[in-house]
């Protein structure tokens, strides 16, 4: 089974390698526009589906695996930021509250229908200082990622604890994929 990683993330290049060495990258530009009003896990599966339909338009005969990731707070999504003030924003709403993570995953078999799935995880952060958030603003970290913090990374230490699934907040969900994997090459 020919795979392609629709996403040029290195952290989902990293954790697809945890299942297999063997696939080829193929970043893609999706529309990542939210439809008003949907669901937000629904929305993160549809542009999962999106970004796996790229990448198989370019590798017809290939097994192709999208991914989406949102952090949501109070029903609405954290994209990413702007700027250093937008993701200082971000990171005050988040402080010494729980939030979820939604990780939409699609794999995409030639001549075939989607398999998707959609992670939940539940992410509380510390109620940390001012001095703390302006000594992860200055990493640079939180400008390139969703809800402007990568748990990865420096954003660990302000992360107090997590309910669900580590590798979803990363942004691909290795044990649900190894199992759509798995059901796909038992029937073929």
């Amino acid at each position: 089974m020919r795979l392609v990683l629709a996403s040029g993330s290195p952290r989902r290049r990293e954790l697809l390698a945890l299942i297999t060495e063997d696939f080829t990258v193929c970043p893609v530009n999706a529309d990542e526009t939210l439809r008003e009003g949907a669901p937000l896990a629904d929305e993160v599966v549809r542009l999962s589906v999106l970004k796996a339909q790229a990448a198989q338009r370019i590798h017809p005969d290939a097994v192709c695996i999208g991914s989406d990731t949102m952090v949501t707070i109070d029903g609405l999504p954290l994209g990413k930021p702007a700027d250093e003030k937008q993701a200082a924003d971000m990171l005050r709403r988040l402080r010494g509250r729980t939030h979820e993570v939604l990780t939409g995953l699609a794999v995409l078999p030639p001549g075939g229908a989607a398999r998707t799935l959609c992670t939940r995880t539940r992410v509380t952060f510390r109620d940390f200082e001012d001095d703390e958030l302006a000594a992860y603003l200055a990493t640079g970290e939180p400008l390139d990622k969703a809800g402007a913090y990568g748990i990865q990374g420096h954003g660990a230490l302000l992360v107090e604890g997590i309910s669900g699934d580590y590798y979803s907040v990363m942004g691909l969900p290795v044990a649900g994929l190894h199992v759509l994997l798995r059901e796909l090459a038992q029937q073929a």
